[in-house]
């Protein structure tokens, strides 16, 4: 067994499977190196924290969908990879003589695999270019000799049971397996490992207490991919305002959309795209995108989020399909609208999240109330007694943005350099106890902050958001006015 160590590589060859055709704004391998060292900072005397990588998802038969890592591994590593394993110790640990305070175990080099999926990263290359203190291939794990009962915690986060099995020697089943041989984890399912003193020293809680503050507080390289994410996503929402008519489908507006993420070379989207036009807009997480002609007069609510590098923005807007809101759909656009501003005036740095729910909540049931749309304020006319949540806003305002859609972050008092989403919304499904010409107006108008001392900054104002900006908008020509392609023949 041997232990690749920072120190002893000279040479990397040029050729390597990470630098080839890589784009040069990624996070620095600095960031990571300097991501993992403050985690070390925070960890418990005599631990070891352990991080295993995101499972390869199949979609059917022998196809998988695209790989995506999970997000604390890539922010503590950089790793794109499936298959490997990270260990953080909190002291230097000394294994077969040699010295180290992490080590990353990575798949084996095959050539017939490569030459179907691509390049893997060798460990000298994990030790030289992830700027980790030891690599070894995932094999090896078996047969590492490493103590656990020695820690007093052992930090990692509780399995799902959703890994796959496969041919592959040292696969993430494997290793998974393997750990929890070596840690003698609890033959249970759904194990709640507390981290109370306790009988062993395995701990399934504190890696998120120590994340959470780290994650959710962004560092100038994460903001940069992080305000680049919202910009594409806002740019997206500009254009197929001007694009969109009567006639279209849903699917061919979110095309729109993910067409303008892809041609800003952004990798994925962060969540499924919502595109619900009409009573679909009711429907908080509609992604089925499926309505094949939106009709004019409708509202289409379009929720979409561009992820660049790893960071997601949350961008919605809801316009009508035919360039002009109704009245009703303008007197509710325009109190989502005023409930939004309101919030993103006291966001800053020391105010309690609560207080921008607070705030649009109360906006909007004054509103509804002055809108004959509810009867009174009390919890009857309010809440609806089949979901218990609010009738018309049944959801929360703000939550963290990053590396996921919903990142980690604290929920007390917001802090500088925190990313979040300001999004207050109105639904008013047919059927509801109201006027019938509310029905199916669905409204929500989500942007991205960046949270300042006195302040919150904007980052997603080239969409624009007041109802007229949206309609003048509305009016001039796409780029996709060019984009015409043959019909097809029924036969």
């Amino acid at each position: 067994m041997k232990i690749i160590l920072s120190i002893f590589l000279i040479v990397i060859t040029s050729q390597s499977t990470i630098a080839q055709n890589r784009p040069q704004d990624f996070l620095s391998s600095e960031f990571h190196e300097e991501r993992r060292e403050v985690l070390r900072e925070k960890m418990p005397k005599n631990s070891v924290a352990v991080f295993f990588s995101n499972p390869i998802r199949n979609r059917a038969n022998d196809v998988n969908f695209k790989y995506h890592q999970d997000p604390n591994f890539y922010y503590l590593t950089g790793h794109k990879q499936p298959h490997a394993l990270l260990m953080i110790f909190k002291e230097e640990q000394n294994i077969n003589n040699t010295s180290f305070d992490e080590i990353m175990f990575v798949r084996g080099r095959n050539a017939l695999a490569e030459l179907y999926d691509g390049g893997r990263i060798s460990t000298a290359e994990a030790v030289n270019q992830l700027k980790l203190t030891a690599s070894l291939e995932t094999p090896e794990f078996k047969n590492f000799p490493i103590d656990f009962s020695k820690f007093d915690q052992v930090l990692f986060y509780d399995f799902k049971n959703d890994v796959r099995q496969t041919n592959e020697e040292g696969d993430l089943y494997d290793l998974i397996e393997q750990f929890k041989e070596k840690v003698n984890y609890p033959d249970q399912n759904n194990l709640d490992i507390t981290p109370e003193p306790q009988e062993n020293n395995l701990n399934t809680k504190l890696l998120e207490e120590l994340l959470r503050p780290m994650r959710g507080i962004k560092t100038e390289e994460e903001l940069e991919l992080l305000e680049k994410a919202v910009k594409i996503s806002a740019l997206g929402q500009a254009e197929v305002m001007k694009a969109i008519k009567p006639g279209m489908s849903e699917l061919e507006v979110q095309g729109m959309h993910e067409f303008i993420f892809k041609k800003y070379k952004a990798e994925y989207e962060g969540y499924p795209s919502i595109v619900g036009a009409g009573h679909n807009g009711c429907v908080l997480h509609y992604i089925e995108n499926y309505k094949p002609e939106i009709e004019d007069g409708e509202l289409i609510l379009m929720d979409l989020g561009a992820e660049y590098h790893g960071y997601t923005a949350d961008v919605t807007r809801t316009i009508p399909v035919n360039g002009k809101f109704t009245k009703e759909q303008k007197a509710i656009y325009d109190l989502v609208y005023e409930a939004q501003e309101a919030a993103a005036s006291i966001a800053k740095a020391g105010v309690p999240f609560s207080d921008l729910y607070d705030t649009t909540l109360t906006i909007i049931n004054k509103g509804l109330l002055e809108l004959g749309i509810v009867k009174s304020l009390k919890e009857e006319d309010l809440i609806d007694p089949t979901t218990g949540r609010h009738r018309y806003y049944p959801h929360g305002c703000c939550h963290h943005i990053g590396l996921d859609v919903h990142d980690l972050g604290e929920y007390g008092k917001l802090e500088e350099n925190m990313v979040i989403t300001i999004e207050p919304g109105i639904y008013i499904p047919e059927g509801s106890p109201c006027d019938e010409k509310w029905w199916d107006i669905p409204v929500r108008i989500e942007d991205d902050y960046l949270i300042k001392k006195e302040s919150a900054e904007l980052l997603s104002d080239d969409a624009p958001r007041k109802s007229d900006e949206i309609e003048k908008l509305m009016k001039e020509t796409s780029a996709f006015e060019q984009f015409n392609l043959p019909e097809l023949e029924n036969k």
